[in-house]
């Protein structure tokens, strides 16, 4: 193996004035919406537990610093180096900032980044990731111009896509006077490993034995290796390992994540009491433990959620995560298809509202029949369905960090009600909503009221193909708004 070089590079030093080739077997763009949204959601988050409008600019600067992985780039020649892996994560950062310069058109406090998307030669534009079938739609999308993905190759359709979950994800809270505090803490802090070999073999070398060398356990694996350990009747141990395995497969057929979104959602659902505030300095809580060390959170709170004797720990598998995961896989498969009676679901599935989870869960007992599970579910689904299309209508975010805290707090007031009081306490959160279809709120502009603009198409799209729906004569799902 030749030479290597491996150096820590800000997004700005990764980006600016450099580029980019991606071999032609590599240049699917393949993430999803859950992946853009979680790297928005994880980007924002951390800058706004260190962010105070107080601040002045300069103070970014001693912001905590936040890593992004590792990139494997291949240089052979005088030419742009290949990305042989990172050209997701590369893409999806320049969906972002192209998206933060639309954000900045018209103000005096722009933070220059034209030249870490693309860069001008003879008069000529061309982007750092320098990829043919892409121009058109890149093209369109830095000058905040719509796009016909129409007879466009998937990838191109999908980055396309993608650069709307952007817009729909980022949080309103950061779209003021904290915009410029954020673009400097991305460019400047956040950061990434740049790692070149000077051959194809070499590189592809590296990136497979990182891939490949070690069987690192996952947070599931060592949760369930606590969790066994502390059952010390053997019978039962077996029995409650052959449950997990079975029921691991299962989650695992919707997807490699998927395990780790039903632990977050299920023991968030069931034993989060508290959240992060969002001030400078403030720790984290069960709610934020979970969502990012579930496994050691799990072995903190044993005695709190009543896991003390060997017993204890057999029914935590074979009553509760047997129930939550049973209940989970109905959801997943109403999240992709429409089951009769949970419509709902996938109504917000659609929207992307990935904080549905735990909320659906939230109710639920192991106790309950399937019946009395479903109708919880139902109304629950119903709530957040209406809730979702009275902020939209209104042009009012959904995104994770946005609606994460009131989310969380009806999440904890709903935990194992019955049908009847839960129908109570979301009838009444519901009435406490000043903005609704008929009152619309201050994002409605004077004599114009609603329209349709590039933030919001997709959702009034999906409303209004509902009510077209039902004024055709469809099941009326609408019946609830």
């Amino acid at each position: 193996m030749g030479a290597i070089d491996g150096k820590g590079k800000t997004i700005r030093e990764l980006l600016k004035d450099n580029k980019y080739a991606i071999d032609y077997y590599q240049r699917d763009y393949r993430w999803g919406a859950k992946q853009i949204r979680e790297l928005i959601n994880d980007l924002t988050n951390k800058f706004l537990e260190e962010h105070d409008p107080n601040h002045e600019r300069e103070q970014v600067a001693t912001y905590p610093h936040y890593f992004l992985g590792s990139i494997i780039l291949s240089k052979k020649d005088d030419g742009p180096p290949f990305i042989i892996d990172g050209q997701q994560r590369l893409t999806s950062l320049t969906l972002l900032l192209v998206f933060l310069r639309n954000l900045q058109r018209n103000r005096d406090d722009q933070v220059g980044i034209d030249d870490l998307i693309l860069s001008t030669k003879y008069g000529r534009k061309s982007f750092n990731i320098d990829v043919d079938e892409r121009i058109p739609v890149m093209t369109a999308l830095f000058e905040g111009d719509t796009f016909d993905t129409t007879d466009q190759p998937d990838s191109v359709r999908n980055l396309y896509q993608r650069y709307l979950d952007v817009e729909e994800a980022f949080p309103d809270e950061l779209t003021g006077g904290a915009l410029p505090y954020f673009i400097d803490w991305v460019l400047e802090n956040v950061h990434l490993v740049e790692i070149i070999a000077y051959s194809d073999e070499d590189a592809y070398t590296i990136f497979e034995t990182m891939n490949d060398r070690g069987l690192s356990l996952t947070q599931t694996e060592m949760l369930k290796g606590y969790l066994l350990a502390n059952i010390s009747h053997l019978t039962d141990r077996a029995k409650a390992n052959d449950q997990w395995r079975s029921r691991i497969g299962e989650l695992n057929d919707f997807g490699k994540d998927t395990e780790s979104d039903f632990f977050k959602a299920w023991l968030r659902s069931q034993y989060a009491t508290r959240i992060r505030e969002r001030r400078r300095g403030a720790t984290a809580e069960d709610f934020d433990r979970i969502g990012t060390e579930y496994h050691r959170w799990l072995r903190d709170a044993s005695a709190a959620i009543g896991l003390s004797r060997s017993d204890d720990y057999y029914r935590f598998i074979e009553r509760n995560f047997n129930f939550y995961s049973r209940h989970y896989l109905k959801l997943m498969r109403a999240s992709n298809d429409t089951v009769d009676g949970l419509e709902h679901v996938l109504y917000n599935a659609d929207r992307g509202f990935t904080l549905q989870y735990m909320l659906l869960l939230a109710p639920l007992t192991p106790e309950d029949s399937d019946n009395t599970a479903a109708l919880k579910v139902r109304l629950m689904a119903q709530f957040l369905d209406i809730l979702i299309t009275w902020r939209q209508w209104n042009f009012r975010s959904i995104a994770y960090s946005t609606m994460q805290y009131a989310m969380f707090v009806i999440m904890r007031d709903a935990r194992n009600l019955d049908p009847e009081p839960l129908a109570q306490l979301l009838y009444d959160r519901l009435q406490k909503e000043t903005e609704n279809l008929h009152n619309p709120g201050h994002y409605h502009r004077p004599g114009i009221g609603l329209h349709l603009h590039q933030q919001n198409r997709r959702a009034l799209h999906h409303i209004l193909a509902r009510l077209t729906d039902y004024v055709s004569g469809g099941p009326g799902v609408l019946d609830s708004l």
